[in-house]
């Protein structure tokens, strides 16, 4: 490991699942780098490798969904993280979650939220892709359960208050 990947480990972040409908097929992974960029107008950011078969379907679908994970959901996230995987449908059998009106994109249930968003922006960023977007419909939040984090490269639950 770099001992910039090392440096970058120590941040905790938040994990969260994107995914997307392309055609017949949804498409999804584990991100780590999504965050907010506005309040007014709401919007958000998701950083995808260049490399890989999603950035390529971001390029062409702009609705898309981010489900945040909550700290019994890490399957999920290994699930979603998995090289190879497949379809995102495989992945959720068995999972409550449902297809998002205004993205036609999956959103698992039983996060700390989810919402639907729209690309306004892409914005090339060395080795990945910055997709910066407008969010359409926050599905839920639920401010009861605890967030899955990633650090030192595990998914942690937060505890305490």
């Amino acid at each position: 490991m770099s001992e910039f990947t090392e440096a970058m480990a120590q941040l905790a972040a938040g994990v969260a699942v994107v995914t997307v409908r392309d055609g017949r097929d949804d498409l999804g992974a584990t991100v780590s780098a999504l965050m907010s960029v506005s309040l007014e107008p709401p919007l958000v950011l998701v950083s995808l490798d260049n490399g890989g078969y999603l950035n390529e379907v971001f390029l062409r679908q702009d609705r898309w969904a981010a489900s945040l994970l909550s700290s019994g959901q890490a399957a999920i996230a290994s699930r979603f993280a998995t090289p190879g995987r497949p379809s995102a449908r495989l992945l959720l059998a068995g999972t409550p979650h449902h297809r998002g009106p205004n993205s036609d994109a999956l959103v698992v249930e039983g996060g700390v939220a989810a919402l639907e968003a729209e690309t306004t922006k892409v914005v090339p960023a060395g080795d990945h892709t910055l997709f910066v977007a407008a969010v359409q419909a926050v599905r839920y939040v639920n401010p009861a359960l605890q967030p899955l984090v990633r650090l030192r490269g595990r998914y942690r639950a937060i505890t305490g208050s």
